[in-house]
């Protein structure tokens, strides 16, 4: 479990095929302290790191993965955020964060305003996730608050703070993010629908 707030940026430093299996290797200021089997969240896709040599280390994201992430758009030199597990005697900084992204969004507007960056995202409502006025969402692993929350859209206010410490400094108009619903609203959503 994550809580959506990221700890460093990762570079993505080699990018391997094996089958439909790609492999990620990535450094990172907590490179030194990451072990083999332990959980990171990659932009918000929780992968698991299978070896480390040096300052850098090494996940494998299957085909599943790929299919349902940003990460089939990854290239060498891309920042990721990244964020390790909670320990159980953490905080709660953020909200819950499985590291289980639920579909990608698009952003669709970048504005600068007073100081800090509102950026506007789209995404297929089709799939049937959805957002809530003040509500929670994680964006490439991010933890954010929702507003103008409508049907397949919604906005998100990014203070300096997240826009230097986060890849949200990289994005532009027409970028792919990774999205991660409220698990909260996911199951009241699935009760008041009946399945």
């Amino acid at each position: 479990m994550f809580t959506g707030i990221i700890e460093t940026l990762g570079e993505i430093t080699k990018i391997e095929q094996e089958g439909s299996n790609f492999h990620f290797h990535i450094t990172s200021a907590i490179t030194h302290e990451l072990r083999v089997d332990q959980s990171v969240a990659h932009n918000g896709v929780c992968l698991t790191v299978v070896a480390i040599e040096g300052d850098s280390y090494r996940v494998t994201a299957i085909d599943e993965t790929l299919r349902k992430t940003n990460l089939k758009s990854w290239k060498v030199g891309k920042k990721v955020n990244l964020e390790r597990c909670m320990p159980a005697n953490g905080r709660f900084d953020g909200h819950i964060v499985q590291g289980h992204v639920d579909q990608i969004g698009k952003v669709e507007h970048i504005k600068v305003e007073d100081g800090s960056w509102i950026f506007d995202f789209s995404f297929d409502p089709a799939v049937g996730n959805i957002t809530v006025e003040k509500g929670s969402i994680t964006v490439n692993g991010t933890s954010l608050t929702c507003f103008h929350s409508k049907n397949g859209r919604f906005s998100v206010a990014i203070i300096p703070y997240t826009y230097e410490h986060t890849n949200f400094h990289e994005l532009k108009v027409g970028d792919e993010v990774n999205l991660e619903f409220d698990i909260v609203g996911k199951y009241i959503q699935r009760v008041i629908r009946g399945y």
